[in-house]
């Protein structure tokens, strides 16, 4: 652990108070953040998809299971992949317990992946996840027209550079390589469906994906933080291989 101030409990107190009024501020931005987000225009689907799931092959709509809304994850599993993403599948296991209290406001919840749907739902019954899981059959129009999908000629500059990261690490526990890793991108798309019509509603990527990652915001609390550096070797495991 390392050396930190100590103080008295008084001084605790005081301290703890200011950053109390700054957590508020946070909480009250946010509230004006998720209004400005409601507000976003919508954007109508003109084009037909296709998915493979356990009730056979659906449309678009029809992945809204009777519900208006629909959060779809993009969960990077290609088809070259062995295993899925490790990052995703920690997500995946904070969201599989909240699938039922999203169905319960009128939101369907599930991943969409191109690997074949056989393997997504091995992969799903191995950490012992919930939710719903669809294949686009190793299609990549939908993962790409929402930015899940990246082309070889796009992931060209990025391999050439010589500086690829943690992606070689990551491409190996997924039984692929760096290219064929990076070809998917993690993403969570939200649709509505309205008197027929699907249409685009919001999407995020990155650390707005964070939510999703609801450990992260427990470990923001704890004394040593998320404690990730540099000089640490990356730690998300899959839930069976710590």
């Amino acid at each position: 652990m390392a050396s930190h101030t100590v103080g008295t409990r008084e001084e605790w107190l005081a301290a703890r108070a200011e950053l109390l009024e700054r957590e508020k501020a946070l909480t009250r931005e946010n509230d004006e953040i998720t209004k400005l987000r409601l507000e976003l225009p919508w954007v109508r689907i003109e084009k037909e998809y296709s998915f493979d799931t356990e009730g056979g092959q659906k449309s678009l709509p029809e992945l809204f299971d009777g519900r208006s809304q629909l959060m779809v994850y993009h969960f990077m599993f290609g088809p070259e992949y062995e295993a899925g993403c490790p990052v995703c599948s920690s997500g995946a296991d904070t969201y599989s317990g909240a699938v039922p209290h999203l169905n319960a406001r009128d939101v369907t919840f599930t991943c969409v992946s191109r690997a074949p749907l056989d393997k997504l739902l091995a992969y799903r019954e191995r950490l012992g996840w919930k939710f719903p899981w669809a294949s686009t059959g190793g299609d990549s129009a939908f993962n790409q027209d929402f930015g899940a999908h990246h082309t070889q000629e796009e992931l060209k500059p990025f391999l050439e550079s010589g500086n690829l990261g943690p992606v070689p690490e990551f491409a190996s526990r997924c039984g692929t390589d760096a290219e064929h890793y990076m070809m998917e991108a993690p993403v969570l798309t939200v649709f509505a469906l309205d008197d027929g019509d699907v249409y685009q509603t919001y999407s995020t990527t990155a650390r707005g994906l964070e939510p999703l990652l609801a450990f992260y915001g427990v470990l923001d609390r704890a004394p040593k933080g998320r404690d990730e550096s540099d000089d640490i070797p990356y730690w998300i495991r899959r839930n069976d291989e710590y």
